[in-house]
């Protein structure tokens, strides 16, 4: 990534001046560490996003505009740690192993993964402000179908933007008395990427910044600062006396709307929680690819490098964590989910009892944001003489029952 791998010349400067026909290694205690934190951070990060991918397609009413961008933010923090974090054990070991087919494309899938997350969560904020603040419009503008063509164009236009990558980076060797150390580094000159570092720091850190900095303060105006009245005919007022509606009626009424601010409250803060930490922990290593492009030489310090690299990394991990923190319906989901996986897929289990089952919707805690999750109850209902099979299998809805 940006200025990320120092190249063999600096290395040398960096250890204070060891003599230039020897190998550069990094110490073991370096090693050791990198190794550690990149294998759990990547892991966890890994399986935690691969779940939110799985929860939210396989889930129908999962399947919500928000979490459309969700999912895409998902895959682009896959890429991330797949092409960012795990070559990092490797190359910390030894000398680039991926060879200059592997440079070209592990850089672009890098910067591919970086630039689509930040993206990602731009949608989701522009989203949630049109759902907030502008509800009707938001009952036209904030679809699933519109939200997969928004991500289809952020795709395609982070794609095509990191083509120049495949340009820019090449497999640089230097032969020292011990051996060769091959890296992926820059092509031409240092400098001459000042541009693209800055443009990149603009459309993909600070922009996307600025507009959630906004949008969330508008967001927050609507929705803590301008709260539900706790008094239903404080609401309705006076005048509505002759709409026929009894006292009862604008109660229930009101239990609804505040359910549905206080769903929309919940997901509005996990989502302003995602975009604190993403400024956070983005901002070490965007602020050295500043500081480094002005520099000559470049600060370079190992351990800084190795601190700015796990922040990338924890940023790209901590958001199915975030989600199952804040979100009761990502948490549920991602406990049914580990128990679907834990159940043997072809285990049949026999029941001859009377039973009655119905499906019955819970509509306690509606809101225009996310459809409630269906659930089954299964009840005992007393039937003369009849038995009646049925078969347990983990699916999308629950048990399902067949009846024998």
């Amino acid at each position: 990534m940006e200025n990320s791998t120092p190249t063999p010349e600096l290395e040398f400067n960096l250890t204070g001046g060891e003599d230039l026909t020897k190998m550069p290694q990094n110490s073991l205690q370096v090693q050791v560490v990198t190794i550690l934190l990149a294998l759990l951070i990547c892991g966890v990060g890994i399986a935690g996003n691969i779940m939110v991918v799985l929860v939210v397609l396989r889930t129908k009413h999962m399947m919500t505009p928000t979490n459309c961008y969700l999912v895409s933010l998902a895959f682009a923090d896959l890429i991330v740690l797949l092409a960012a974090g795990l070559p990092n054990i490797s190359e910390v070991m030894a000398s680039w192993v991926y060879g200059y087919a592997g440079c070209l494309c592990i850089t672009y899938l890098q910067y591919l993964g970086i630039n689509v997350s930040s993206c990602s969560i731009t949608a989701f904020t522009i989203e949630r402000y049109i759902a907030i603040c502008h509800s009707i419009k938001a009952q036209f503008i904030c679809t699933v179908s519109r939200a997969k063509r928004i991500i289809a164009f952020v795709w395609v236009f982070t794609s095509l933007y990191c083509i120049m990558w495949f340009f820019l980076v090449d497999t640089n060797e230097t032969v020292f008395a011990d051996g060769v150390v091959v890296k992926c580094g820059y092509r031409v000159s240092r400098n001459l990427y000042m541009p693209i570092y800055f443009l990149d720091f603009t459309l993909f850190y600070v922009i996307p910044l600025i507009v959630a900095t906004v949008l969330y303060g508008l967001i927050a105006r609507i929705l803590f600062m301008n709260p539900l009245p706790a008094n239903p005919n404080d609401r309705v007022g006076n005048d509505s006396v002759h709409q026929g509606r009894s006292s009862s009626t604008v109660k229930v009424s009101c239990k609804s709307n505040k359910g549905a601010m206080t769903s929309r409250k919940q997901v509005t803060k996990m989502l302003a929680v995602v975009v604190i930490l993403f400024a956070l922990l983005w901002m070490p290593y965007r602020t050295l690819v500043v500081v480094n492009s002005l520099m000559d030489p470049p600060y370079l310090n190992t351990w800084f490098l190795l601190f700015c690299r796990m922040c990338i990394y924890l940023n790209s991990a901590i958001n199915p964590i975030i989600y199952n923190l804040m979100s009761q319906k990502f948490r549920a989901a991602f406990k049914k989910l580990c128990k679907c996986k834990k159940q043997h897929p072809e285990k049949v289990t026999k029941y001859n009892v009377p039973v009655y089952y119905s499906v019955m919707k819970d509509s306690s805690h509606e809101s225009p944001d996310h459809d409630d999750t269906e659930q089954e109850d299964l009840s005992t209902y007393p039937v003369t003489g009849k038995k009646v099979n049925f078969t347990d299998k983990c699916q999308e809805t629950g048990t399902m029952f067949s009846i024998a």
